[in-house]
């Protein structure tokens, strides 16, 4: 009997729903990292969840893990990097809600919702001409980083009149939203063009801290970033110093560096700042795509079949 392990809370009607895949499997669900690593001895499959290397030491037969998530930066650890054990991730399953949150940042501030959120609060009615509304159509979007959830920006961005350019590692793969494409050394193009650039890069060793003092500096002064992606993509520090400066003119963030987003950083008190709790991914639909692509991974395992969307642990995605 293949064991497979589900390493946080999942309800049982999920649970059922796994074991549904075949006759073959037995799933078992756990209610915390501890009971996880208790019950990993004979488990073959872990989908996690929690986990770290002590869960991975603590399942000699694991074979497969199928993260739930579409970043996999915490499992680029020596020991599991050298395993043979196969990750596979849920790329693509959160691209539409997270494209959407991207949108929402933008017209955020196109539309200045940041002053005139404020001044609802204070019951004020606000004055024709006292902050600077914008429109989308004829800006530039600048993506970094064209993969599922970047192309869903760019889908999004062209419905609304926009010039969409991007970066990404295979620049001759294109796009059919994007009007122009080039290769990841091209960030300082991409940044100096946009007036909006969203962060949508996976984080690895070399993009670590991709975004700092010398590509903020490329900016326009009407520019505003967005990161949808991981907090380790943008050095925070730095992009607190440009924003309190009027480098740039705001930015939207749903990722930090910390999470939470300790007290003391200066990023929550900006008037040009919108913080939303790493939540852009959330809906219910991503919940119903993340089961349609574990029921059949684990289809594909139990028929010897290639699994979706395997990770290439040397690169880090």
């Amino acid at each position: 009997m293949l064991k497979v392990l589900v390493s946080h809370r999942m309800g049982e009607a999920d649970l059922a729903r796994l074991r549904a895949v075949s006759r073959e499997i037995e799933v078992e669900g756990s209610s915390s990292l501890e009971e996880a690593i208790a019950r990993a001895a004979d488990v073959e499959v872990i989908q996690t969840g929690w986990w770290s290397d002590e869960l991975l030491r603590a399942a000699p037969r694991l074979k497969w893990v199928q993260n739930g998530g579409a970043g996999v930066e915490r499992f680029m650890t020596t020991d599991f990097v050298a395993s043979p054990v196969v990750l596979t991730n849920a790329q693509g399953v959160y691209a539409v809600p997270i494209a959407d949150h991207v949108m929402a940042f933008v017209l955020h501030f196109s539309r200045c919702f940041d002053h005139l959120t404020r001044k609802q609060m204070q019951k004020e009615w606000a004055r024709w001409g006292e902050c600077r509304l914008d429109e989308l159509n004829g800006k530039t979007m600048g993506i970094i980083g064209l993969g599922e959830i970047g192309s869903e920006v760019a889908k999004r961005a062209k419905a609304f009149g926009m010039r969409v350019i991007a970066t990404r590692r295979r620049p001759e793969i294109g796009s059919d939203y994007a009007d122009e494409v080039r290769g990841a050394d091209e960030l300082p193009w991409l940044l100096s063009e946009s007036d909006f650039a969203a962060v949508c890069a996976p984080l690895t060793k070399t993009t670590r801290r991709l975004i700092g003092e010398d590509q903020v500096r490329l900016m326009k002064p009407t520019a505003y970033l967005v990161n949808i992606a991981r907090g380790g993509l943008v050095d925070e520090a730095a992009l607190a110093a440009a924003l309190e400066a009027g480098a740039i003119a705001g930015a939207g963030l749903d990722v930090f560096e910390h999470e939470p987003l300790p007290a003391d950083s200066p990023l929550w008190e900006m008037a040009n700042v919108m913080i939303t709790p790493h939540l852009a991914g959330n809906s219910p639909r991503s919940h119903e795509r993340f089961m349609e692509l574990f029921c059949e991974n684990l289809r594909r395992y139990v028929a010897r079949e290639a699994l979706l969307n395997v990770v290439d642990k040397a690169e880090g995605y």
